[in-house]
């Protein structure tokens, strides 16, 4: 018995859970399988407060690993796999992960991970496909077929960029360890369908290391939907994968509007995608245009959330209401209080313009791993949390941000945060002061670029560049990585020393009608 998944196996066990580039599994093959690698978990000694980290890529084994924890109770690091092998080793020393398992396509960067003393806390690793590590399917196999007898919610601890230095592990009642009953899932899940159909067919075409497709995915299988999913995003593929499958729903990001977009005439016109019910987005600001060209070519059927990984999701609007009122991001859902606040604390009335903070009324609140100041900082009360956006509601109650958290990046749906690219440039003993920034990028939103002062005016200025660029390529993820570095003679500060990076975006943005 695998609790979560036992009525959509009575319900109809031949027909598929899961399909990916290599395969397909059924419902029934998912439930033995679950099974099996929760009790083999289990045999190696892991439970419920215990911790693994997975860099997985979009295939069906995460979603195995995932629902093995929301049986067993332990905690999944779904880790981004564009990271290297030193971004890899630092989360599994920050989350004391004592197990590794991987795709064939990161073998390497894990091996280099494992071998780096910071990984001492790996009792054991697997790799799904061929590689160097123990094979993934010995371990299912391993586990047997009883199922355990107590069967307890873990689930996904994800690890956001944060304003100083490195990632932060996000642990909420979902994360494990808390001795949650694993079908208590199920009752979170039904709110689900409110935004995708219970029974019909999701597909994934963003990565699943993500919490938002996490959720617009992982959550609909466990109400009884396909997921079917692509590794890397290609928009006529997915195109193709929506008719195929007659999808219902997907997330996408404005990156990936942008690109189906300008796909050839042909290609869009072939595309049926009347199954279609639902394609949610977010993560990012969203250009008008290419959400009312959606809309137009769509339908009624583009429906956006605000939200982030420490509060889920916050609000919603339809199509028709954001045409109506575009630019909200739409009403606050009904567990979820917003409150405006000024730098004093006072809570503002509609319409005026302050720091938001959210309180759920189901009582859900989160920490930030190892960093109890942290938590602190982003907590205005115990229950009471702030992502750092600015907003206001308007007198019918719709939430408008007028600002986005200080010196975020956010580049195709993904956020970036500055300080850890700064870390790695100023360890160049070339450089004075260093300032990371998003500029305008077509595709992307953004891009990033590096503001350097030198600290030898006489510096070769191009080798230079191409030493940063060098050192960040070695040390950082390729979606952090600066595509260019202008110099400055000076960087402009504050009275009090920070430095104004209003001031260093100005020019990059004053074309591209927006706010910066």
């Amino acid at each position: 018995m695998a609790i979560l998944l036992d009525d959509h196996v009575a319900a109809h066990p031949d027909r598929a859970a899961l399909v990916d580039e290599l395969g397909t599994t059924t419902w029934a093959e998912l439930r033995t399988r679950v099974t099996r690698l929760s009790r083999a978990m289990a045999d190696r000694g892991l439970g419920s407060g215990d911790t693994i980290a997975v860099m997985m890529g979009n295939r069906r084994e995460i979603y195995e690993i995932l629902l093995a924890a929301a049986h067993t109770g332990f905690t999944v690091v779904p880790v981004n796999w564009h990271w290297v092998a030193d971004e890899l080793a630092y989360v599994i020393e920050d989350s004391g992960a004592r197990a590794l398992l991987v795709g064939d396509r990161f073998v390497d960067v894990a091996t280099a991970a494992l071998a780096d003393p910071r990984s001492a806390s790996i009792e054991f690793s697997a790799v799904a496909g061929s590689g160097d590590l123990d094979d993934y399917e010995d371990l299912v196999a391993s586990g047997g077929d009883e199922p355990l007898e107590d069967q307890l919610l873990g689930g996904p601890m994800f690890y956001t960029s944060g304003t100083t230095g490195r990632p932060k592990g996000v642990r909420g009642m979902l994360s494990g360890g808390q001795g949650i009953p694993s079908e208590i899932f199920q009752l979170i899940c039904a709110g689900m369908a409110d935004y995708v159909p219970n029974d019909g067919t999701t597909v994934l075409c963003g990565p699943a290391y993500h919490s938002a497709q996490w959720a617009f995915s992982f959550m609909p299988l466990v109400n009884g939907s396909t997921v079917v999913m692509q590794h890397k995003f290609d928009a006529a593929g997915a195109l193709a994968l929506i008719d195929e499958h007659n999808a219902t729903n997907l997330h996408l990001v404005p990156t990936q509007f942008k690109r189906m977009l300008d796909l050839p005439d042909d290609v869009r016109s072939g595309f049926d995608g009347s199954s279609l019910v639902a394609v949610w987005h977010g993560a990012a600001p969203c250009p008008a245009p290419w959400k009312r060209a959606m809309i137009g070519w769509l339908g009624p059927v583009v429906h956006e959330y605000y939200g982030s990984t420490e509060g889920a999701f916050i609000s919603v609007i339809h199509s028709d209401d954001w045409l109506e009122r575009g630019g909200s991001v739409g009403k606050p859902l009904e567990v979820m209080e917003v409150f405006v606040v000024d730098d004093d604390g006072n809570h503002l009335a509609a319409n005026e313009t302050g720091t938001l903070y959210f309180k759920n009324a189901m009582g859900s609140d989160f920490e930030y791993h190892n960093d109890p100041e942290k938590t602190a900082e982003a907590h205005l009360e115990p229950g009471v949390f702030t992502t750092g956006d600015v907003g206001h509601l308007d007198d019918d109650g719709y939430l408008w941000l007028s600002d986005r958290k200080i010196d975020m990046i956010i580049s195709g749906g993904v956020n970036i945060y500055p300080a850890e690219i700064e870390t790695v440039i100023s360890e160049n003993g070339a450089v004075e002061d260093v300032a990371v920034i998003g500029v305008p990028n077509e595709e992307f939103g953004e891009e990033v670029k590096a503001i350097v002062a030198v600290s030898d005016p006489s510096v070769d200025r191009a080798a230079l560049e191409a030493t940063l660029l060098e050192d960040c390529r070695d040390r950082l993820a390729g979606y952090k990585r600066p595509r260019s570095v202008d110099f400055v003679d000076e960087m402009p500060r504050t009275g009090t020393g920070k430095i104004l990076k209003r001031a260093l975006r100005e020019p990059y943005w004053a074309d591209a009608g927006r706010a910066i």
